[in-house]
């Protein structure tokens, strides 16, 4: 626990310097807000201090945000308002639990799949932040508008999602009109982040899995 302060104080800090004081005020209360689930287990360090990075960057675009915030049923780890519209940045490490060891992609593609099939409805724009060491397995169907997905890929998706996700299951519905908007790329040396476009992003995956996998 002591760590964890320790670790969230020298971000706030790093991330504070040039904000207003108001800005300051929501930052040290998303703070607060992180430890208080740290003391019930909830969070974890590395999750913690990436929500805090997305946090200050909806700051500064204006948002009113919440993190650890529960929607409808479902708890976003970054929400954001302003003005009519919402944000949910949910945060992806790539982390694969040990039962899972012997088929982390499929999980993951799963995982990210049944997050944007669920999170998205509940929106106006949907984001994932990942950190720069993870080249997060998106699905190719997302990157398509919703009338132009054929039944047999909202099938296939659908039925990769029950595999892991039944309780409730995804339904051909939500994967049918789910969006991406944006992925965030967060630099947390530099506490800093990028966004990308889920096209950009699937072409910097498909290049990198191109050398790695050579067909």
């Amino acid at each position: 626990m002591e760590n964890f302060i320790k670790d969230l104080n020298e971000l706030v800090e790093k991330i504070s310097d040039d904000l207003e004081e108001e800005q300051k005020s929501e930052i040290l209360r998303l703070r607060d807000n992180l430890v208080e689930l740290k003391e019930r287990k909830i969070v974890n360090t590395a999750h913690s201090v990436m929500e805090l990075i997305v946090a200050r960057h909806l700051l500064d675009k204006g948002y009113s945000v919440d993190v650890e915030y529960n929607l409808n049923s479902i708890s976003c780890d970054v929400y954001g308002e302003k003005g009519l519209g919402n944000i949910i940045v949910e945060i992806e490490t790539g982390f694969v639990p040990p039962f899972h060891a012997l088929d982390p992609q499929r999980y993951l593609r799963a995982r990210i799949s049944s997050k944007i099939a669920r999170y998205s409805h509940y929106c106006s724009k949907f984001v994932i932040g990942v950190p720069q060491h993870y080249l997060m397995p998106v699905d190719e169907i997302f990157l398509l508008p919703p009338r132009k997905r054929k039944l047999s890929e909202l099938k296939r998706v659908k039925s990769l999602c029950d595999i892991y996700y039944s309780n409730p299951p995804v339904t051909i519905n939500e994967v049918k009109n789910a969006r991406l908007h944006s992925i965030y790329i967060l630099d947390v040396d530099n506490a800093s982040l990028t966004e990308l476009d889920p096209e950009t992003y699937y072409e910097i995956l498909r290049k990198h899995r191109d050398i790695l996998i050579p067909q």
